[in-house]
Order: C-alpha cells, then structure tokens, then sequence
C-alpha cells in the first residue's frame, strides 16, 4: 500500500490514541488516586480505607463495598499538592491528545479520498496530510509529558507524605493508569513519526506535503527565457514579404 494511501501504521497509531484517551478518562473519574488505611485496635470496629481521587472521595469499611463517607465536593477542598496538579493537568492532556486524533483523523481522511494529483488552483490550500500527522505526532508527545510528570510525581511524593504523617498513605490502581495511558500516548507519537520518516521524501521540506508540487504543473508551466533563446531559426517566426505579381 502506498503513503499516499491509509497507511496500516496510521491506523494503528489512532487506534491507539484512542486507547489512551480512554485510560486517560478512566484515571480522571477514578476515585483511587490515593488511599489512607486507618487502623483500629477495637476488636469490635472495623478497619477504615479512604480512597482519594481527584473529584471526589470515598471512606469504606474493611470488607465492604458502600462508601460510609462520601464526598462529592472533594475536588473545592484538595490539600494535597500532587493532587492539585493532576486536576489541571490530566484535562490538559486529554484535550492536546484529542486534538492531535482530530488532525490524526483529517490526515487519514485525505489520504483516503484525495486524488493524489491535485488542482493547480487549489494546490496551496489542500490539507496537508503529512503535515497533519506530523503536527499530530508532536501534539501527542506534547500530551504524553503533560500527564506522566505529575502522574509520578504521585510516587515520591506519597512517599513524601509518610514521612511526614504516619506510613498509612499508598498510591492506587490510577497512578498505573496514567502511566500506562501516558505509555500508548508516545507509542502513537513514535508510530507517526516513523510513518512520516518512511513515506515522506527526503528533498523536499519536512513541513511540505507527500507530493512538494502539483505535478501536472510542469505540463503547463512556460518555459523560461534561455530555453526559449536556443530554439532553431527554423521555430522563430520571420515574416514573410511576398511580391504581388
């Protein structure tokens, strides 16, 4: 299959930024951001895990699956700075990453439908479709930074905090989410950056389309002044004095 038609590498690639995308919205509805385990030495009560998300949180008994305390308002009221973090930043990075699908998108739709030869008219105003899955894999690289960072910043600054309070904090199943999310969204980036690597041809600008010009420009463009001057006598039009008899 040619790169001028959809290539298996492009499909790939937005497949899988669709995958995370999804992993990304997963980890930010999650409410299991950071969990607390309160410990009791009342035999008759229960032990107590609260689990911190970015929205909202949720206080469960040992064994149960119903939030004794629930609080919906969590995300007014956030004390922990990495928290805090991740409020901005994770929509952040949803929103670039869906961006880059968007024009990840456009590229494949006009590799698919477009005539490979465009109009001479139109030429400076086509979509370019290299260009979109360049600025597509950039976008995503961009979105993969903005959501890993302060996703591992939860570690250490988990740790952080048992240090500071008690040993009784641990980072839950949507730090790996994250992570794992932030994974696909490189894996994607470097997909489309092979894809332009292989298919795009080295003489003309990085930025340009597959094709640098219309190539039904030369059948049509006149020719310059120097070829024009080493035509033959032959082809240059004398005029001709004809006698009247």
């Amino acid at each position: 299959m040619g790169c001028r038609d959809v290539h298996a590498a492009t499909v790939l690639a937005f497949l899988s930024g669709t995958a995370s995308v999804a992993g990304l919205l997963a980890a930010v509805l999650l409410p299991n951001w950071r969990q607390m385990r309160l410990y009791t030495f009342n035999k008759n009560e229960r032990n107590v895990t609260v689990y911190t998300g970015l929205w909202i949180k949720c206080a469960r008994f040992d064994g149960s699956r119903d939030c004794v305390i629930y609080d919906p308002q969590w995300y007014t009221a956030v004390d922990q700075l990495d928290l805090r973090v991740l409020q901005f930043a994770l929509p952040l990075s949803m929103l670039t990453a869906v961006s880059a699908l968007f024009l990840c998108l456009i590229g494949m739709c006009n590799t698919a439908f477009v005539s490979t030869v465009p109009n001479i008219k139109l030429a400076k105003c086509l979509v370019n479709s290299a260009g979109c899955h360049l600025v597509a894999g950039l976008l995503f690289l961009l979105a993969c930074a903005i959501c890993l960072t302060p996703s591992i910043w939860v570690i250490f600054y988990n740790n952080y905090m048992n240090r500071k309070y008690e040993p009784v904090f641990s980072f839950d199943i949507s730090v790996f989410i994250a992570i794992a999310s932030a994974g696909g969204l490189f894996f994607t980036s470097i997909l489309l950056f092979l894809w332009y690597c292989a298919c795009k041809s080295l003489p003309s600008p990085f930025w340009q389309p597959l094709y640098s010009h219309a190539p039904s420009m030369h059948s049509y463009a006149s020719q310059p002044y120097s070829a024009r001057s080493r035509l033959s006598a032959i082809e240059i039009d004398i005029p001709v004095v004809t006698h009247a008899s």
